[in-house]
């Protein structure tokens, strides 16, 4: 569906939930008012804890000059996949995105996506801002980037299985989040299901899938706790999956500001933005056991060797991934090789 600007604005006006509008405290109007586009509710971290303290420092640093409404859920229409697009083409000035939801779009980033590559989201996410840095995906040339980064180390969630080893893995319908998700759970003979997370509740509710991969940190947002009865634990030190996020700024709108207005922005993306990112995401993963604990739910954790047969199952697909990088004409094991580098670079000491 191609939206454009006369749509945003009627549906900006027509939304029944009023955006997150951040207080200014200045006399004056903002001259720049900045709409940031996202697909999850407003409660979740990555608004509370990335979006509004985002467009809190750009507020104050430009002593009220700019001004940014968040619209969650989708509230300036379209789908999650549709988001970078919008972005791109300026039908909205900021998103906060999945890159996976448009499989093979940007193959650069899937680096950090494969199984049993990241590690907690705070060292992962300056990782993957530096490998960006090194590795750009020509896709983004078209936006200006203000953060990559990733969620907590995700895990299974399912509604009545439990999954203590490999073989309680078949014949569940398990809901993958990214492509290569997908074939890390492929290569465990799992059948899966694609689709954005906000239509996860409602398929767990309704029997579709059995199970999903979620970070912990998005259990309590989406009720998971409720639905869900088991969770497995994989592995915490290097995930079974992740997945990078980014929010992104229109290009034009960016070149567009006053060159003072230009270095607010610039002073606010980057490396350090990212570690806030995934710190305020990683200080989430408890609530989301606390939340699974309280009600009562079961919650398996892997021993080290049961990970050890996951990750030797998943061993190919990372090798996929690189051969398919070379016909990209890119070298997908000095991109593997670097991505490992970095992620060793932030591990925490």
């Amino acid at each position: 569906m191609k939206l454009s600007r006369r749509h945003i604005t009627v549906a900006a006006a027509g939304a029944i939930a009023a955006p997150a509008l951040l207080r200014s405290g200045f006399a004056r109007a903002a001259e720049v008012n900045l709409r940031i586009h996202h697909f999850l509710p407003p409660t979740t971290n990555a608004q509370t804890g990335v979006m509004q303290p985002w467009a809190q420092a750009v507020q104050e640093q430009s002593g009220g000059r700019i001004e940014a409404k968040i619209f969650p859920s989708m509230q300036l229409g379209g789908a999650p996949p549709q988001l970078f697009d919008q972005v791109r083409d300026g039908i909205v000035d900021l998103v906060w995105t999945v890159p996976g939801y448009t499989p093979g779009r940007f193959p650069n980033v899937e680096a950090f996506e494969l199984p049993f590559i990241a590690g907690n989201a705070e060292a992962t996410s300056q990782a993957l801002a530096e490998y960006v840095e090194k590795f750009p995906d020509a896709e983004f040339k078209d936006v200006v980037p203000i953060a990559f980064w990733v969620h907590d180390p995700g895990h299974l969630h399912l509604t009545k299985a439990k999954v203590e080893k490999l073989e309680d893995l078949q014949g569940l319908k398990i809901r993958f989040p990214t492509r290569q998700a997908n074939e890390a759970l492929k290569a465990l003979n799992v059948n899966t299901v694609g689709m954005p997370v906000p239509q996860v509740p409602e398929a767990l509710s309704r029997g579709v899938i059995d199970g999903t991969l979620l970070p912990w940190e998005t259990v309590p947002t989406l009720r998971l706790h409720e639905i869900c009865k088991t969770h497995t634990h994989v592995s915490s030190s290097q995930a079974f999956y992740t997945t990078t996020l980014c929010l992104l700024m229109n290009r034009k709108r960016y070149e567009a500001l006053p060159a003072d207005l230009r270095r607010v922005i610039d002073a606010n993306r980057g490396l350090a933005w990212s570690r806030t990112a995934g710190k305020a995401t990683d200080a989430k993963t408890q609530s989301g056991i606390d939340a699974a604990k309280a009600r009562g739910n079961t919650i398996v954790t892997l021993g080290a060797e049961e990970v050890a047969r996951w990750r030797q199952r998943c061993e190919p697909v990372h090798e996929a991934w690189a051969k398919e990088m070379e016909k990209r004409n890119a070298d997908g094991r000095a991109m593997l090789r670097e991505a490992r580098a970095l992620l060793a670079k932030y591990a925490p000491r």
